[in-house]
């Protein structure tokens, strides 16, 4: 069986063979009808000096380099915006003096005699007792102490800052 077989696949893939290479043996001339290119084709016999297809637009030069599968779009082509130029009037803008930022301390109380007042401040998690004259994480200073105000000191501007307390005991 396996002969067999092997007889069946050499024939079948023989006579593939010779008919893919027929045509361009046996039966050398392409087409006989010219596709249109906007010219009569010729009437006149054939010339010997002519060989057959010269005309053909297959075989000219510019053709055959062309692309075989040149990209298409389905869409349109967006119009591309037009972009104009305007000057640009920079006018100078003068520097603003710095200034401190707010102040981060929330008042919760205070404690004793006018003497030995100390005043409890909180910023975030931390709660800070302080006195008149006391700096503050090197960056503020409690200046003066009045019933309803706290006078602060920011020290990298020098720029006082005052925190309400709310009113008198």
């Amino acid at each position: 069986m396996n002969t067999q077989r092997a007889v069946i696949w050499v024939g079948f893939l023989g006579v593939s063979a010779a008919l893919a290479w027929a045509p361009g043996h046996w039966f050398g001339q392409e087409d006989s009808v010219a596709p249109f290119a906007g010219e009569p084709a010729p009437t006149g016999p054939v010339g010997a000096a002519d060989p057959v297809g010269a005309g053909s637009p297959a075989n000219r030069p510019e053709q055959a380099s062309g692309d075989l599968f040149p990209t298409q779009q389905w869409t349109k082509p967006q119009a591309l915006a037009t972009v104009t130029e305007q000057p640009v009037n920079a006018a100078p803008v003068a520097p603003s003096a710095p200034t401190a930022p707010a102040l981060p301390f929330q008042f919760i109380g205070r404690m004793g005699e006018r003497d030995d007042l100390q005043i409890f401040l909180q910023s975030g998690e931390k709660l800070y007792v302080v006195r008149q004259g006391d700096v503050i994480e090197d960056t503020y200073r409690l200046e003066r102490v009045s019933a309803s105000e706290l006078h602060l000191v920011y020290l990298p501007l020098h720029q006082s800052q005052t925190l309400s307390v709310g009113s008198a005991p």
